[in-house]
């Protein structure tokens, strides 16, 4: 934060050992091995994309009472309310009033007039399922910040997320200088709660140990001191 930025090292800080705080009590979290951080390594996507059918509910004009005038025939009238079947479907619908012949109407004769039913579209909205995993974290991230103008790529934050956390979401470093200030780092990529709370991104969970609130939030203070997480290969 500009004009009153504490030392580098007071906003980010690596983390050597992963420590989680259950019920006030400072609890050791051993970082994640070589084994389970390979699980995370960027790999084929996991993103889903399903396509779901959304359709309105239908709309239904209210019943019409029709009076024939001169010079009025049922196909016209049918076609003025859009009648779904037609002048047939007015004829059925008033075949007593009518008689035997369609074709003749008199004026002053009054017509139950259905109009059709006019239905919204069907629309194809395209939704991502992302996986609950640092490759999903990641990957939801980055449509985050490219809606929002952050720069930053998968490789640059999995890279400063294996680095700061080695992927653990929970990750807190209870031992360096922001610590004993009472503001230790957390999560993964080890912010601590001012600069979380600075750089904070609209539409993300407010808790900065959640995962996709985290990495977008430390995304954002590394583009605007650093110009891109990407820029990022120590301490910051």
């Amino acid at each position: 934060m500009r004009g009153s930025r504490t030392p580098r090292r007071a906003l980010f800080t690596p983390l050597t050992r992963g420590i989680a705080l259950a019920g006030g009590i400072a609890v050791a979290l051993p970082l994640i091995g070589a084994t389970a951080a390979a699980a995370a390594t960027p790999q084929a996507s996991t993103l889903a994309t399903k396509t779901v059918a959304v359709e309105k509910a239908a709309v239904t004009a209210a019943p019409v009472r029709y009076s024939v005038v001169a010079g009025d025939s049922l196909s016209a009238i049918a076609a003025k309310y859009a009648v779904q079947g037609g002048w047939q479907k007015i004829y059925q619908d008033n075949k007593v009033a009518i008689g035997t012949d369609p074709m003749h109407i008199r004026p002053g004769l009054t017509l139950n007039v259905a109009p059709a039913v006019a239905k919204a579209a069907t629309t194809a909205v395209k939704t991502t399922a992302y996986t609950n995993n640092l490759d999903g974290w990641i990957r939801e991230s980055l449509d985050i910040m490219s809606r929002n103008g952050i720069p930053g790529t998968y490789n640059g934050i999995y890279r400063n997320v294996m680095r700061e956390s080695s992927g653990n979401p929970l990750a807190i470093n209870n031992w360096d200088i922001n610590a004993i200030n009472g503001i230790p780092s957390k999560g993964l990529l080890q912010v601590i709660d001012p600069t979380f709370r600075a750089y904070h991104v609209a539409g993300t969970a407010l808790d900065s140990y959640d995962p996709v609130a985290n990495i977008t939030a430390a995304c954002n203070y590394a583009a605007d001191r650093y110009g891109s997480i990407d820029n990022v290969f120590g301490a910051y």
